[in-house]
This record gives structure tokens, sequence and C-alpha cells, in this order.
């Protein structure tokens, strides 16, 4: 069959502009490890879960930048960010219509852009955004979307993030509700698009079906008052063996006030040091968690711009300065 040139590109290039290729900007995958513009990226993350509804944060593009730059230099390159900061706990930021998602699914457009713009400038900063889609503490106080929406507003999101490739899609925080679902959803709209979730409460990995289908795993570790530091290790181990994929201890340790899941003993800055540095020993990756959001403005553990930024709390400047000079006792381990 004899095929007229012109109509051969023209159809060539419809395939390929119909299939998303990967660019610089992409984070990709090679066994259990992350890269990103051909290099290892040595994913280390922060807890900012109120960043999109945080006024000292989104004063300005140039204070957004200037922030994420700070993190940077304190060796974060990822930020955690929830969508869903509509819960009563009373934290920081949090409260009703703290959400970018219409009751039908669709996007609130003045959230929406809020999260492009962050993109944008996390992008300028070399930064990449985990979104975490839905979260447990919504769930848990019936501030939920039904099935339909719910999907409509995983497809909304997929499609109108397509574009910015410094991101990763976290479906839960500490749930596990049709995570498959959601995940096949966005691989229809965005096959490259890199998808995990945290699927429960403290040492709660995973069901096989779930971690099968995950580009990487972002579980909570177990966080309890006996050698947490040592269980969290093995557990990682254990993922990392199973399943050949990334895996990111998604907050470690915690320092948090008892009340929201954190310890029930005081801790101490070692207990998040050794524990982040035996998640490096095993080859996995962290998001550093803390208790800067969990109660409000004007509280001990609150800085006064609601961002968990160092310089505010003796205890957590000693963990920046792990996470800092990260590379100093990564490389002395040879995991990478």
């Amino acid at each position: 069959m004899n095929h007229h040139p012109v109509i051969l590109y023209l159809a060539i290039s419809m395939l390929i502009s119909a299939t998303p290729a990967q660019s610089q900007q992409d984070i990709t995958i090679k066994g259990t490890q992350f890269f990103r513009n051909g290099k290892h990226f040595e994913y280390t993350g922060i807890s900012f879960f109120n960043a999109l509804y945080n006024e000292a944060f989104n004063a300005s593009p140039e204070k957004r930048k200037e922030y994420l730059k700070e993190f940077q230099d304190h060796g974060i390159n990822v930020i955690r960010v929830w969508c869903q900061w509509d819960n009563e706990r009373g934290f920081i930021d949090a409260g009703k219509g703290q959400t970018p998602y219409n009751g039908d699914g669709s996007l609130k457009p003045e959230i929406k852009e809020k999260i492009v713009s962050l993109l944008e400038d996390a992008l300028e900063t070399d930064t990449v955004i985990l979104l975490v889609l839905f979260s447990r503490e919504s769930w848990n106080e019936g501030l939920i979307l039904e099935d339909g929406a719910s999907e409509r507003a995983v497809e909304h999101m997929a499609n109108e993030l397509k574009a910015h490739r410094n991101l990763i899609f976290q479906i839960w925080n500490e749930h596990d509700y049709r995570t498959v679902d959601y995940v096949k959803i966005i691989r229809d709209i965005d096959p490259v698009r890199l998808v995990t979730n945290s699927p429960g409460y403290a040492g709660v990995l995973g069901s096989p079906q779930e971690n099968a289908a995950l580009d990487f795993l972002s579980p909570h570790t177990t966080r309890s008052d006996h050698r947490h530091w040592e269980v969290a290790a093995t557990e990682v181990r254990y993922l990392l063996s199973r399943y050949q994929k990334p895996v990111v201890d998604d907050e470690p340790a915690r320092k948090g006030t008892p009340q929201f899941g954190g310890p029930k003993t005081p801790t101490l800055a070692a207990d998040h040091i050794i524990h982040t540095y035996n998640i490096w020993k095993e080859g996995g990756y962290v998001i550093y968690h803390h208790d800067m959001f969990q109660t409000g403005y004007g509280t001990d553990p609150i800085p006064e711009n609601g961002i968990p930024l160092p310089g505010f709390s003796s205890y957590h400047d000693e963990v920046f300065a792990l996470l800092k000079h990260k590379e100093r006792y990564i490389q002395q381990l040879g995991v990478r």
C-alpha cells in the first residue's frame, strides 16, 4: 500500500503529540532510585501541608521563591503539600473551604492557580512538589467527595497540571480507598507521571495490589516509642527487597503532638537523626516531618509565619543540619 508522504508525516506527528514525552524536568525511576536531568535525584522532602493556604508563603511569587530557595539551602528538594486542608482540628491555616475541590469534583479556579503558581516557582528553584490529592483527616470528618466526583477531581488535576513536570501525585495521606482506581485515571491521562500513596497510619505498609500499581512507595513507617529508628529501617528494607522500586519514608519518627499521632513520651532530635540515617543506610529516601502545623498560631510549636523553616526550634535545626549535609553521610554509605 502506498502512503502519501504528507499524510504519513501528519499521522506520525499526531501519534507523537498524543504520547507525552519525558522532559528533563520529569522525575524518573531506575531500579530503586530516582533520577532527574539524567542524574541521581536525592529525594529529600519536608511536610508543608499548609503551603497552598499560608499567607506568608503566598504573599508574592518573589517571597515564595525566597522561601523555596531557603528550603533548598537546607537540603530540601521536595515539598509535600496537601490539597485538602479543610479539617477542623485547629491546624494552622486549616478550616472550612480550604480545598481545591467543589462538590462535583471540579476545581476551584483560585486554588488551582495557586497550585500552578507554586509549581512554576518551584521549577525556578529546582524543587519538586509532591501533591497529596486527598487526606484521611478530611475523610474522618466526612469532608469527602462521592466516588464520581472524586474521579472527576483526579481527572481535572491530571489534565490541568499535565504541563508541569516537577510534580508527583500522592493519592492519599494515610488512606487507601480506591487508590488503584485513581492511579489508573492519572495514567490514562499522563502515562509518565509518577504516582505514589501513603496507605495508612504509622506502620501500615500497603497492600500487594496497591504497592504493585504505584511507581514508588511512601508509607508512614513505625513511629512507636520503642526503637522506631530500627523497626522503620527493617520495614524499608523489606519493601525495597519485595517490590524493587524506590521507597520514601513518608514522615519518619516525628516530634508531633500526642493528640495527633505523635509519640507519647518526649523525643530527641537524635531520634530523627538516627532514624533518617538508618533509612538512607537501607537505600531509602525521607520526607522530614515535624510539629509545626498541628496546633494554632501563637502556640509553642508554630513559627510566627507558619512556614516550617529552620531558625525557630533548636530541635528542628539539628535535623535540618543533617539534611543540609546529607551528601556527607550518604556518600560514605555507598548505597547510591
